[in-house]
């Protein structure tokens, strides 16, 4: 306190050169205020979450992820999310896999599910093979680029 009232009488008496100082507060007192995250300011938001592994924690966490992203409150009504799947993350959307009921779910909020047609040609994987409720792309990377220079987050969980 004793260094801001010195350095109030120089800036008084035109020694220095500071913006107004408040001198009835004690500014070491005060914390920067608490942190709360970034506010959602934009109309909309765009995310892209890829998942090229059927590595059972990654497949979890990408689909926990998405889950998260569309449960923020700053970001409900605000956000549109794609999930692209290619190479062994093919194992996801087929039928059988453990991640039906949760791919529903997403599916149910409006997320979508694009399969890479490379990934399928490359292994002899028919469409009837996957969930009925799949979209695809011609390719998982073409995705990626085209939707980053869209603006679209491009999520790697």
């Amino acid at each position: 306190m004793k260094k801001i009232k010195f350095l109030a009488i120089l800036y008084l008496a035109g020694l220095l050169l500071l913006p107004r100082l408040v001198l009835s507060q004690d500014v070491s007192a005060q914390g920067p205020a608490p942190f709360t995250g970034a506010r959602a300011t934009l109309g909309s938001y765009k995310a892209l979450y890829v998942v090229n592994s059927s590595d059972d924690k990654r497949v979890k966490a990408a689909l926990r992820n998405i889950r998260n992203a569309l449960n923020d409150p700053r970001l409900k009504g605000k956000l549109e999310v794609e999930l692209i799947v290619f190479g062994d993350g093919v194992e996801i959307y087929r039928n059988g896999s453990p991640y039906r009921t949760a791919l529903e779910g997403l599916k149910e909020k409006g997320v979508i599910l694009a399969q890479c047609e490379n990934t399928l040609n490359e292994r002899g994987i028919r469409k009837s093979e996957l969930y009925p409720f799949i979209s695809f792309v011609p390719s998982g990377n073409g995705e990626i680029i085209i939707r980053q220079h869209q603006g679209w987050a491009i999520v790697y969980p």
